[in-house]
């Protein structure tokens, strides 16, 4: 037996299945709480989790024999790097399972808010046929920056090739990855250039708050905005800020810097955000597919074949 695997998260259950092919010990409870799992970590030698609970240093230090974390899904925010890495812990998370599902949700917010989707649809079903007041824009001929040019950042670039844009990409710790979906370019020159802005980074010390007055200032053109990676990133008052000013033409926030009610609904900009015909909004579903639900736990379950 090579070791025993805690899954304490709703996972496909192919990972569990991959898993015990390897010769892993696996128990599959996705309902466990996390005191339970403080209570029983010190047995597995690797858990596998989602967003249920945070794996933070108390858990980690429970951990006693932990060899690795396996995080469905792309980012490691909710694991806390520093305690793990003090352990020799090695982290796992999937990425390529849904950087597709993510790149697909992307266009189709872009594509709502500058077409005013939202709002044409509540029309209707009004009674109201307002042609003029629901006339959109056209992508072809327009300018993209992307921030982040990971997994998720090319593949929405990839699913933009087809429509006639010019796309940019700024990466702070890439260099010459210019390829047939974008250009390379600078922050500078995406402020200077871009009618559409769409972030995929992952949440950090250095990109918490990113987005706020002062930096969506610095655009010389409206821009149309979009985040699919996470809420914390952005500043949504300044985006409404930005809203009223003209700055951002529309928003489509697939995450905010609170998420899930009731918590969400206590926020100060909350109601001010739901009023606003010129926000979409999604419930951090644009990595939730059924597709990459699947292709998710595969991902993870090659990686932990290579380890």
């Amino acid at each position: 037996m090579k070791g025993k695997i805690l899954i304490a998260d709703a996972l496909h259950p192919v990972f569990a299945s991959r898993a015990r092919d390897m010769g892993y010990q696996v128990d599959d409870l996705p309902d466990i709480t996390r005191q339970e799992v403080l209570a029983c970590i010190g047995a597995y030698q690797g858990i596998a989790i989602r967003t249920k609970f945070r794996m933070d240093a108390e858990l980690i230090a429970a951990g006693k024999q932990l060899r690795f974390i396996a995080r469905a899904g792309a980012g490691l925010d909710n694991i806390d790097e520093h305690a793990a890495n003090q352990r020799n812990i090695i982290l796992l998370n999937a990425p390529e399972g849904n950087m597709d599902a993510v790149g697909e949700h992307a266009i189709g917010m872009l594509l709502s808010v500058m077409n005013k989707f939202r709002q044409a649809d509540a029309g209707v079903r009004q009674g109201v046929w307002d042609r003029e007041g629901n006339r959109g824009y056209e992508l072809r001929g327009r300018t993209v920056g992307i921030i982040g040019y990971g997994f998720m950042g090319k593949s929405f670039a990839r699913k933009l090739s087809g429509f006639g844009v010019d796309v940019m990409a700024y990466d702070k710790y890439k260099t010459g990855f210019s390829d047939q979906f974008a250009r390379e370019v600078s922050m500078e020159e995406i402020v200077r250039q871009a009618d559409v802005l769409s972030l995929h980074i992952p949440l950090t010390a250095e990109t918490r708050q990113l987005v706020d007055d002062e930096y969506l200032f610095h655009f010389r053109k409206p821009i149309f905005f979009i985040n699919t990676a996470r809420g914390e990133i952005v500043n949504t008052k300044a985006i409404l800020n930005a809203i009223e000013t003209g700055k951002v033409l529309a928003a489509g926030l697939d995450v905010l810097e609170t998420e899930k009610f009731p918590a969400l609904a206590n926020e100060p900009w909350y109601h001010e955000l739901k009023a606003n015909e010129r926000v979409l909004l999604s419930p951090h579903v644009g990595g939730w597919t059924f597709e990459s639900y699947y292709k998710i736990s595969d991902v993870l379950a090659d990686k932990l074949k290579q380890l």
